[in-house]
Order: C-alpha cells, then structure tokens, then sequence
C-alpha cells in the first residue's frame, strides 16, 4: 500500500465528516482539481484506506431501544471460526469482534427492549454450539462516537 500523504489525509478528513459532499467542494477546500480529487480517492478505495461509505441510522427510530455488549466465552479459542458465522445470521448483532482478555469474542447488538435482548441471548447466543458462558453489558447513553484519527497532531 501507498503512503498516505497530506493531501490524502486533508482528503480523508473532509469527506469522512460528509460522504455526500461533491468533489467540486472538496476540490476547492483543498486547492486542487476536481480531476486530482477523482483519482485519489479512487486509489484510496482501490487500496483499502477507504472501505465503505453510506448513512448512519439512528437504531431507535426503529424501534430499537436497547443497546448491548456482550462478552462471550467460548469452550475454546479455537472455536471462534464456527462461532462467527452463527452471530452473522443474527440481525441484531451488528459487531463481533475476536478478543484477548476474558472474553473470546465481544460482541455488540440492539434489542428492542430488555425482552428482546433476553430472548435473543437464551435462544440464539447461548444456542450457538461452544459459547460457555455470555455477560451482558447494556449501553445506558453513548458518550463519544467518532471516526478514527485521520492527521497527525500538529
């Protein structure tokens, strides 16, 4: 992969805070051609710098008023790799990431209310061959979201 340089970063910064905003704004924010715009940001999705783009929905609007992590043991490590396809066919599971620590996999999903989280944690997670034991933590209020860091502190 390349190396990203300033212009990249001025790039990256400005469309992650809107990814609908025209190159022709870009363009002119950074003081290059729109041309310049087109073909860096197409070389950082053809290197993976950029990976996605598209809109946030706010989960309660539909319906989902609960937020949750959840640790999860499995019987072993090992065992991650059937694991994951199993939270993939739940819906609501929206991360699920494989960990160091006390839990092998932590895993984050929305729930309608406290019901639903029940019943999706006794009869999906912990149906879900090799998960020992789970611990759930819900999300009272989000304090701080945001995207990565893109330039340096200077």
């Amino acid at each position: 992969m390349e190396k990203i340089d300033k212009l990249d970063r001025q790039i990256l910064e400005i469309i992650s805070q809107n990814a609908r905003i025209p190159f022709r704004d870009v363009a002119e924010q950074c003081d290059v051609s729109r041309a310049a715009i087109h073909q860096r940001v197409q070389r950082l999705i053809e290197n993976n710098v950029i990976t996605g783009s598209g809109y946030h929905v706010n989960p309660k609007v539909l319906g989902f008023s609960t937020s949750a992590y959840i640790g999860v043991k499995l019987e072993r490590g090992s065992m991650y790799k059937d694991a994951v396809p199993e939270f993939e066919k739940i819906p609501e599971v929206t991360e699920c990431h494989f960990t160091t620590g006390p839990y092998t996999l932590l895993v984050k999903m929305y729930a309608r209310d406290n019901e639903h989280l029940m019943e999706l944690l006794n009869n999906r997670i912990q149906e879900i061959p090799g998960v020992v034991a789970t611990e759930t933590m819900i999300s009272l209020s989000q304090s701080v979201k945001r995207k990565v860091p893109i330039r340096d502190k200077e």
